[in-house]
């Protein structure tokens, strides 16, 4: 690719020498123009008014046009004495979230390569700090006689430089939303939200421009002297006049476009209708045969119908009759089991109860044999006690 201009990026005290390259390019069909009589070319040349003669492209220069049709020659010295820092270097004043970039910003896309080898290290310094940081650089350059704002990306391996519009120079949306109040219905929604989700997505390199190949199709008849093929007429649009029953119609039509491969959860189905059997209208012949045959072919079906009934019924009563043993199972294994527990917690509690007897029975058997060693202590202290009063009575 050709470089259509040569700088460098200012990344705080770091210099990286770039060069930028156009990263987008136009594939659309010129025309030129000519005289319809014999086909010649249409020229423009460049006349001064003053003097009504053609000039050559050196005795061309640049003017200010004044509000009173005025012109205010300016000329290449006066716009190289202007302060424009930025002209051969793209200043990088901040970063931000790419959330802040509003798209109406965004302009002319250009690639960014590494201008030499002592580039290639800054260069995958600043692309490798943007890709793991997830922002972008603001940056400010001078292309073409003016200064610019751009932002700086990184896709793939390679650095991207958007042009932006300055802030003032994007319109806010006076007047674009309807002036009056819209309600919109939940069901309305639900039908746009079906629309999208039958859509779906798409690879953008499936998308072309169907237009110019037609025309290409066109200019390579109209050169093979063949007639140019002929085009389908387009469509005429019809008038909305109920939006809900457009937006059945869109979605139906964006089902069938993509051979019914929809996004939906839900798939509508329709029941197969089954054949009733015709009546036969009875013969007016009459007879005892047509009227026993009929009374016959009707006690048949009869029979038939009861048949099917008692099958039903039967079916039915098995049915109920399983379900009835199965829940009876369920409830007797239920209650065994509330039955076992229950043993289970009356055993222990008894356990327990006579573990506890049996810990009261000896402390009190305990009890009574120290209370009646005590009460024969006593006894004998008494006794003592009374013989020896009786001697010193004696010996008195």
């Amino acid at each position: 690719m050709r470089s259509i201009w040569n700088g460098a990026i200012s990344f705080g005290l770091v210099s990286i020498p770039v060069k930028l390259m156009n990263a987008t390019e136009s594939h659309a069909v010129s025309f030129r123009q000519i005289h319809t009589e014999d086909g010649g070319r249409i020229r423009y040349r460049k006349v001064c008014e003053l003097e009504d003669r053609e000039v050559s492209q050196a005795e061309i220069g640049k003017a200010y046009e004044d509000a009173d049709g005025s012109m205010i020659p300016i000329t290449d010295e006066d716009l190289s004495h202007l302060p424009i820092p930025t002209a051969r270097t793209i200043e990088i004043v901040a970063f931000v979230p790419r959330e802040r970039i509003d798209p109406l910003q965004m302009g002319t896309a250009y690639y960014l390569a590494a201008s030499g080898a002592p580039a290639a290290k800054p260069y995958t310094l600043l692309r490798e700090a943007l890709g793991r940081s997830d922002r972008v650089a603001i940056a400010k350059f001078a292309l073409r006689g003016r200064e610019r704002l751009g932002m700086l990306r990184v896709s793939g391996d390679a650095i991207v430089m958007h042009g932006l519009l300055w802030p003032d120079e994007v319109r806010t949306p006076e007047g674009v939303a309807p002036d009056a109040g819209v309600t919109v219905r939940e069901q309305e929604l639900d039908l746009a939200d079906a629309l999208m989700d039958t859509l779906g997505e798409i690879d953008l390199d499936d998308l072309h421009d169907e237009y110019r190949e037609a025309l290409e199709e066109v200019i390579a008849a109209k050169a093979a002297g063949e007639a140019p093929p002929e085009a389908p007429g387009p469509a005429e649009p019809g008038k909305v006049l109920d939006l809900m029953a457009a937006l059945e119609s869109s979605v139906r039509a964006a089902r069938e476009s993509r051979g019914g491969e929809g996004t939906g959860t839900a798939e509508v189905r329709t029941l197969e209708r089954r054949e009733r059997p015709a009546r036969r209208t009875p013969k007016e012949t009459g007879g005892k045969k047509s009227t026993s045959t009929a009374a016959g072919k009707t006690a048949a079906g009869k029979t038939q119908a009861r048949k099917s009934t008692s099958a039903a019924r039967k079916s039915t009563a098995e049915t109920d009759e399983k379900k009835t043993a199965k829940s009876a199972k369920t409830a007797h294994a239920a209650h065994t089991a509330k039955t076992a527990k229950s043993a289970k917690t009356t055993k222990t509690a008894q356990t327990a109860k006579t573990a506890k007897t049996t810990q009261k029975t000896p402390d009190r058997s305990t009890a009574r044999k120290t209370a009646a060693k005590a009460t024969a202590g006593s006894t004998a202290g008494k006794g003592a006690a009374k013989k020896t009063a009786s001697s010193r009575r004696r010996g008195a």
